[in-house]
This record gives C-alpha cells, structure tokens and sequence, in this order.
C-alpha cells in the first residue's frame, strides 16, 4: 500500500513538475501572448510578471482573476482556451 501510495506522490510531482514547464507554451497556444508580454506591457495588457507581482500573497489570487478572465462584459477578450488551460496559466503566473 505504500509502495502505491509513493508513486502516485511522485507521478502528481511530475505531473505538476511538467505542467509548471509547459505553462509559456500553454499561455501561447491559449492565445494569452496575443497581448500579454512576460516583462512588459503588450496592447495595454499587464505582464505576466506584473500580474504576479500585483497579486502576490492574496489568498483570493486565482479565484479573482479567473473571474476577470471569465466575465463577459469585463475588459478581457473571450478565451477560446478550455477552462482547465485558463486555470493553468493562472497558477503558472501567480507561480512567478
């Protein structure tokens, strides 16, 4: 039991482990580089950084800004990425 146990620790390590590397790719193919830059503005979009950076220790980080991301009448563009990717990106920039 805890030989299964430890390998499904280490299969979710790298799992998130790979998803944390993947997560540039994922906001490219998600259209978020489509105005959102690493470093600096981009079309009036913040950086990721920046982002990261303005939401930084906020335990209400993730949920916000999906909120954002998700209205329809807000300032974001709709996404056509899959929800799950949305939410990817987002914890790959608060990881910032």
């Amino acid at each position: 039991m805890k030989a299964v146990l430890m390998s499904a620790i280490v299969a979710a390590a790298v799992l998130s482990a790979g998803m944390a590397q993947a997560s540039p790719d994922l906001a490219k193919s998600a259209g978020c580089a489509k105005c959102h830059d690493m470093d600096k503005k981009k079309k009036g979009a913040p950086g990721f950084k920046e982002t990261a950076a303005q939401y930084k220790g906020k335990a209400d980080a993730e949920a916000t800004i999906l909120k954002s991301i998700n209205n329809p009448k807000g300032d974001h563009p709709e996404m056509k990425a899959k929800p799950e990717e949305v939410q990817a990106v987002v914890k790959w920039i608060l990881s910032l």
